[in-house]
C-alpha cells in the first residue's frame, strides 16, 4: 500500500527517533550514517514540499541527538551545541555558500565570498570542557545540543585535556572539540574481543562513546581515547578575536590540541579542492574523518548571519560518499588461496558503496563468522574503505527473519575436497593439498604479479584458462608454454603472444628479491627478500644456509628463517628451482654494497604515481638507497616526491614547512647523486 505524505512523514520521525536512541543514548547504532542520512533527507523533502506538515518535534528542527535519560548528571550547555547542515556535493557546497555570500551582501557585511577556515570533520563524540581561572572544572557530552551529560571524571583520564592552563587563561573558557578513538586502537580492541569470544565492536565512533559514558574512568582509561579542539563557547576574561583562525592558535597556544590539517581558504573553489583531496586521502590518517567541516572564518560576519533553530549559517558540514551501506547477505562462501588459506565471504546483492557496486565481501575467518553473527539471509552493514577490499560489519538484528539459522564452517575444500585443517594458534583454515587447483592458480597469479616477477598478462582469468587446457601445472610451466597452441586459441593474434613472450622473458632478469617473494613461501614477504637477497647475494646461498645463518639476517628472525629454510628442504620445491634455472632465471642479486647508498640519513616522501616506480619498488628503492620513506611531511623530511595526481595535503605541507620538491627526474638525479634538486613550486 502506497503511504500518503503525511503517513510517510510520520513514518520517517518515528524511524528517525528510533535510530537517534540507538545512536546517541545506548551506542549501539543498526544502520550506516549514510541510511540515516536519507531518511533525514526524505523527510526535509516532503516537509518542504507540504509545508502544513511540518510539526515543531519533527527531526529536522532539533539538534541531533537525544534527550539525556542517563546515570550522569545533566549539564545545561551555556552556550547550545548546534548540529550543522550538510552538503552532498559540489553543487550543494558551492549553493551555501552563494547563499552565505548573498545574505552578507543583503545584511551589507560582505559583497563577495568570505574567507572560509576548513577543519576535517572527525568521525567521534563531541564534548564541551569548561574552565575556570584556567582549572578544569568540568566536562560534557553534546546530548541534545541543550543539555549534556557530565563525563568530567572519564575526560580527565584522556591525555590530550590538560588539567590547567597557564597564567594568560581567561576566567571562564568553554572549550569544543572532538573525543575519538585512534584506528590501531580500535583495532586492537576488537582483536581483544574476538580473542575472548565477544561481539566484535561495529566501528570507532560508537566505541569511543561507549568508551566514555562508562561508568568507571578506569575503564575508560584503558581505551586509550584521544581529542582534537576546534571551538570557543562560552568566554569570560579573554581576548578579542577577528577570525576563527585566531581562535584554533589561542587554544593551541593555551596547551590544546588543534588538528594540523586545519586550512584558511579564500574560496569555495579552493574549499571544494581542499575536501576532494581530503576525501581520497582520508585514510591516510591515524584516524577517522567522515567530511570536512567549512566555517566562515570572520567572527563578525558570523554574526551577522545568525543561526537556525538547529545550526549556524556560518558553518556546513561537507559529507564525503558513505562507506558504509546496508543489503542483503545471499549466502557465505568459501575461496581457497595460494598459501591454502580458506577465507569465507559474503554474496550480497549488489549495493553502491564506497564509490562503486559491490557484491562481494570479506568475512576474514570461522572466527570472524562467529563474533559477527552474520547468516545468510540477513540484512547486514557493508563497509568499502578507498581501496581496501569490503568487509561485512555486521547483521541488523532488528531485520533478522525469525528461524534463521547461523553459518557453519565446512569441514573440507570446496574445490578439490581434502579436509580442511587449522593449525593450533592460528585464526585460519587451510587447503593441505599443494595439488589443489585453487592453490595452484593463485600461487601462479602471485608469482606473475607486479609485486614479485611482473609478467604482464597473466592475471585471474587468463591463469584459469591456461590451467584447466592443461598448460599450466606450477609457475615454471609460464616458461615452457607451447606458443603454437596459444596462438590457436579465441583472442591469441600474433600480435598478443609477442607481447606475452616479451613478458616472460623479461622476468627472467627480475631481481632475486623479486624471485624470493614469487616463490610464494610463506611468512616471507618483500622486506624479507630484500634483506635475504641483500645478505647472501645468490639463491644458492641461501638454499644452502642454516635456519640460525637465515636467522641471523636483519630483518628475518626464527619464524620467516624456519619457513625459508623448510621450503627449500622440500625435493619437490628443489626440482622447481632446477627448472627456473633451467629456463633462464636470474639467481643472483646484488650485495647491500653494491647498491649506491646515497640515502642515507634522508627522509624521502612520495606523493602521486610515478611512471618508472611502482608504489611497491618505491618504497624498497628508498630504503635500498639507505633512506627512509614515511608517510607524511614533517620538518625532518628531506624531499617530498610529487608525481601524476598527487595529495594536496602532502605537497602544500611540503611548501609550508620549505621541503624540497622534486619531480621524477629530481628523484632519480637524488637516487644516483644524493644531491636534492628542487623544482619551482606554488602554494
Amino acid at each position: 500500500m502506497t503511504l500518503s505524505p503525511a503517513q510517510r512523514a510520520e513514518e520517517l520521525r518515528e524511524l528517525i527517533r528510533h535510530h537517534d536512541r540507538l545512536y546517541y543514548e545506548l551506542d549501539a547504532p543498526e544502520v550506516p550514517d549514510a541510511d540515516y542520512d536519507a531518511l533525514v533527507r526524505e523527510l526535509t523533502s516532503i516537509e518542504a514540499d507540504h509545508p502544513d506538515l511540518l510539526t515543531p518535534d519533527s527531526p529536522t528542527q532539533k539538534v541531533s541527538g537525544a534527550a539525556v535519560v542517563t546515570v550522569f548528571a545533566p549539564v545545561e550547555h551555556a552556550v547550545a551545541m548546534m548540529s550543522l547542515d550538510n552538503a552532498m556535493s559540489a553543487e550543494e557546497l558551492r549553493a551555501w555558500g552563494d547563499r552565505t555570500a548573498r545574505r552578507l551582501a543583503e545584511l551589507g557585511g560582505a559583497a563577495t565570498h568570505p574567507g572560509y577556515v576548513c577543519e576535517l570533520k572527525i568521525d567521534g563524540l563531541a564534548v564541551s570542557l569548561r574552565y575556570e581561572q584556567g582549572v578544569f572544572v568540568q566536562g560534557a557530552t553534546r546530548g541534545d545540543g541543550r543539555v549534556g551529560e557530565d563525563v568530567t571524571a572519564n575526560l580527565r583520564t584522556i591525555e590530550g585535556i590538560p588539567d590547567r592552563l597557564g597564567p594568560d587563561a581567561p576566567e571562564v573558557l568553554e572549550v569544543r572539540g572532538e573525543v575519538y578513538l585512534p584506528v590501531t586502537v580500535f583495532e586492537e580492541i576488537n582483536r581483544a574481543q574476538l580473542e575472548a569470544g565477544l561481539r566484535l565492536y561495529v566501528n570507532p565512533r560508537n566505541t569511543a562513546a561507549g568508551s566514555l559514558r562508562q561508568k568507571d574512568p578506569a575503564v575508560t582509561a584503558t581505551r586509550r581515547l584521544a581529542f582534537w579542539s576546534y571551538q570557543l563557547g562560552e568566554v569570560a576574561g579573554g581576548p578579542r578575536f577577528g577570525g576563527h583562525h585566531e581562535t584554533l592558535e589561542f587554544l593551541a597556544a593555551l596547551g590544546f590540541p588543534v588538528n594540523p590539517e586545519t586550512r584558511v581558504l579564500p574560496s569555495i573553489d579552493e574549499v571544494y579542492a581542499y575536501c576532494r583531496d581530503w576525501q581520497e586521502h582520508r585514510h591516510d590518517l591515524a584516524y577517522e574523518i567522515d567530511g570536512v567541516v567549512v566555517k566562515v572564518d570572520d567572527l563578525v560576519l558570523r554574526d551577522q548571519l545568525g543561526v537556525t533553530s538547529k545550526a549556524p549559517r556560518w558553518a556546513i558540514a561537507y559529507k564525503f560518499p558513505p562507506e558504509e551501506r546496508t543489503t542483503k547477505l545471499l549466502d557465505i562462501q568459501v575461496s581457497i588461496g595460494r598459501t591454502g588459506r580458506a577465507t569465507p565471504f559474503a554474496v550480497l546483492e549488489p549495493v553502491f558503496v564506497g564509490g562503486s557496486t559491490v557484491g562481494m565481501a570479506t568475512l576474514h575467518n570461522q572466527d570472524q563468522v562467529a563474533a559477527k553473527d552474520v547468516r545468510p539471509g540477513d540484512t547486514v552493514i557493508v563497509r568499502k574503505a578507498g581501496d581496501v577490499i569490503p568487509e561485512v560489519v555486521g547483521p541488523v538484528l532488528s531485520e533478522r527473519p525469525e528461524g534463521l539459522e547461523a553459518w557453519t564452517f565446512p569441514s573440507v575444500c570446496p574445490v578439490c575436497g581434502t579436509v580442511l585443517v587449522r593449525p593450533d594458534g592460528e585464526a585460519d583454515h587451510r587447503c593441505p593439498n599443494e595439488a589443489c587447483p585453487a592453490r595452484v592458480a593463485g600461487a601462479i597469479e602471485h608469482f606473475a604479479s607486479r609485486g614479485a616477477m611482473d609478467i604482464e598478462g597473466f592475471g585471474e582469468q587468463r591463469v584459469q584458462l591456461f590451467q584447466s587446457l592443461g598448460m599450466l601445472h606450477d609457475i615454471a610451466d609460464l616458461y615452457s608454454l607451447d606458443l603454437d597452441r596459444v596462438r590457436a586459441l579465441e583472442g591469441f593474434g600474433d600480435t598478443s603472444v609477442a607481447n606475452l613472450v616479451a613478458a616472460i622473458e623479461a622476468s627472467t632478469q627480475r631481481p632475486l628479491s623479486r624471485l624470493l617473494v614469487g616463490l610464494n613461501i610463506r611468512h616471507l614477504g618483500g622486506a624479507g627478500s630484500e634483506a635475504l637477497a641483500a645478505h647472501f647475494g645468490h639463491l644458492d646461498r641461501i638454499m644452502a644456509a642454516s635456519p640460525e645463518e637465515l636467522a641471523d639476517v636483519e630483518g628475518v628472525g626464527p619464524v620467516i628463517a624456519a619457513s625459508v629454510h623448510d621450503w627449500f628442504a622440500d625435493d619437490g620445491n628443489r626440482a622447481l628451482v632446477e627448472r627456473l634455472r633451467a629456463a633462464g632465471i636470474n639467481l643472483e642479486g646484488p650485495a647491500a654494497a653494491q647498491v649506491p647508498q646515497t640515502l642515507v640519513g634522508m627522509s624521502v616522501v612520495v606523493t602521486g604515481t610515478l611512471e618508472r616506480f611502482n608504489r611497491e619498488e618505491i618504497e624498497t628503492t628508498i630504503k635500498a638507497h639507505g633512506g627512509r620513506s614515511p608517510g607524511s611531511v614533517s620538518k625532518k623530511t628531506t624531499a617530498v616526491v610529487v608525481g601524476a595526481d598527487p595529495g594536496a595535503s602532502k605537497l602544500t605541507r611540503a611548501v609550508e614547512l620549505g621541503v624540497p620538491v622534486l619531480d621524477e627526474a629530481g628523484f632519480e638525479h637524488l637516487l644516483a647523486t644524493g644531491e636534492v634538486v628542487p623544482v619551482a613550486t606554488e602554494p
